[in-house]
């Protein structure tokens, strides 16, 4: 069976926020946004206003962790695919589950207890640099990338280091 065209991953726990994701299918040409988080899949109250913020003539579709593992490689050659997680660790179970996810584009990790600022927009706690590190020793690339037109910063994390060490200074 042919692999399906995931065009981005990306962590980013406001999913579709307004033109933030119109900036991204419009830089990767997707057209269906596949929003992955067991929560927002059981809950289809939350569907409609993520799906009004949707580019136009772009699927929208809300599956738990398990469900898009179950079935990603059913998707058609047609489907161009921008996956949307919350979290490090949804991301790093998808890869474990074999969905062929190559490159992470990080955007927005919210501020909460026990996390700690790694950049403006992103804070991680201690499960969320062990999942980068996974993902990276998995050998799957990451990026902090605000915006399409936003320079990359790589994450250059230290093994051993329980607390990281991005690539640069914060």
């Amino acid at each position: 069976m042919a692999q399906p065209k995931i065009l981005l991953t990306r962590i980013d726990d406001r999913f579709i926020y307004g033109q933030d994701v119109e900036l991204w299918n419009e830089a990767v040409g997707s057209n269906l946004v596949l929003i992955v988080n067991d929560e927002i899949a059981a809950d289809s109250r939350q569907w409609a206003p993520m799906r009004v913020a949707a580019p136009e003539g772009v699927l929208t579709r809300f599956f738990s962790v398990q469900r898009t593992i179950d079935i990603i490689h059913t998707a058609t050659p047609r489907q161009w695919i921008l996956i949307m997680v919350a979290s490090p660790a949804d991301a790093l179970a998808l890869v474990k589950g074999g969905v062929p996810i190559t490159k992470i584009s990080i955007g927005h990790m919210q501020a909460g207890e026990g996390k700690r600022p790694a950049t403006p927009t992103v804070a991680v706690d201690d499960t969320d640099v062990a999942a980068f590190k996974e993902l990276q020793e998995l050998g799957i690339e990451l990026e902090i990338r605000y915006l399409p037109s936003s320079n990359p910063d790589p994450i250059q994390l230290v093994v051993g280091d329980t607390l990281g060490t991005w690539g640069r200074s914060f």
